[in-house]
C-alpha cells in the first residue's frame, strides 16, 4: 500500500501568525521525512479546510491533530471529517499532548522568555469543558513541574474552566510565590495565548510555534497511527533512511 499521507490538523486563527507558525512546523516535519506527503487541513477559520484536504488526497491519509489534548476536537471532529472521507482509508492519530517532547519545549521556550530557577509557573492552556482535556493538561503540568526541578506548576485556562490565568497567579502569590512565570500551552500565537500572556506578572514565554521538538512528535505519532494501517507504512518510502537525530535535552 502507498504510505498514507500525513494531514496536520489544526484549529485555525484569526491572527495570521498562527497559519504562518503551523507552516513553518510542517516545513520542519518535512525536512525529516522529506518524501512523506505532508498536508495541512483546518478545523475552522483558515484555508485548507480539512474536508477540502481530504477530497484531494488519495489511497490513505493519517490525520495527526496539532491540538494538545483529548477533547471534541480530537474525540468527535476529525473523526466524523475521516468517515467523510469516504474514498480514503484514513486513521486519526492521538493529539500531541501530553508528552516529554512537548514539555522539553515548553522548557525551553520558558528559558528563551527569561524564566529563573525556583520561579514558579502557569500553564496557560485554551481551556475545554471536556474533562480529559483538563486530565492532560494537568498532566503535562507535572511533567513540567519535574523538568524544571521541582517548581510549583498550576495548570490554568483560557476559556472553557477554571482556574484562568490570573486566579491561577493569585493563587501561587497567596502561597508566598510571587517569581511567577507563564508557559504558553498553545501551538501557535493566538487569541488566547495573547491574553495569557498579558496576564503574566513577569516572563511570559512564546507558543510552542515550529520547535524542532514538536516536529519530531508530530512525525512520532504519525508512525504510531500508520503503524495500525494495513501494509509497510510506518517507514520511509523505498528503504530511505528519516533525518531525524536524537534531541539533546538540555539541562536545568
Amino acid at each position: 500500500m502507498q504510505q498514507p499521507a500525513l494531514v496536520a490538523v489544526a484549529h485555525g486563527s484569526r491572527d495570521p501568525r498562527a497559519l504562518h507558525t503551523v507552516e513553518a512546523l510542517l516545513e520542519r516535519v518535512r525536512e525529516l521525512r522529506p518524501r512523506l506527503d505532508v498536508r495541512l487541513g483546518h478545523i475552522e477559520l483558515n484555508h485548507p479546510l480539512l474536508d477540502h484536504t481530504l477530497e484531494r488526497a488519495a489511497g490513505a491519509a493519517v490525520l495527526v491533530p496539532l491540538l494538545l489534548g483529548r477533547g471534541t476536537h480530537v474525540k468527535r471532529d476529525l473523526p466524523a471529517a475521516a468517515a467523510r472521507a469516504g474514498h480514503l482509508l484514513t486513521r486519526v492519530a492521538a493529539p500531541l499532548g501530553p508528552h516529554p517532547l512537548l514539555v522539553e519545549a515548553l522548557y525551553e521556550r520558558l528559558v528563551e522568555a527569561g524564566w529563573s530557577a525556583g520561579s514558579a509557573v502557569v500553564l496557560a492552556a485554551a481551556g475545554s469543558r471536556d474533562p480529559d482535556s483538563a486530565s492532560d493538561v494537568r498532566a503535562t503540568a507535572d511533567l513540567l513541574s519535574e523538568r524544571l526541578g521541582g517548581v510549583p506548576v498550576v495548570a490554568a485556562y483560557a476559556s472553557g474552566t477554571a482556574p484562568s490565568v490570573p486566579a491561577a497567579v493569585r493563587t501561587l502569590a497567596a502561597r508566598g510565590l510571587h517569581r511567577v512565570a507563564v508557559a504558553s500551552y498553545f501551538t501557535a500565537p493566538g487569541r488566547f495565548a495573547a491574553a495569557s500572556a498579558a496576564a503574566a506578572p513577569g516572563p511570559a514565554a512564546a507558543p510552542l510555534g515550529a520547535h524542532p521538538a514538536l516536529a519530531r512528535l508530530v512525525l512520532q505519532r504519525y508512525d504510531e497511527a500508520a503503524a495500525a494501517l494495513a501494509g509497510p507504512v510506518a517507514g520511509p518510502v523505498g528503504g530511505e533512511q528519516s533525518r531525524e537525530q536524537p534531541l539533546e535535552l538540555a539541562t536545568a
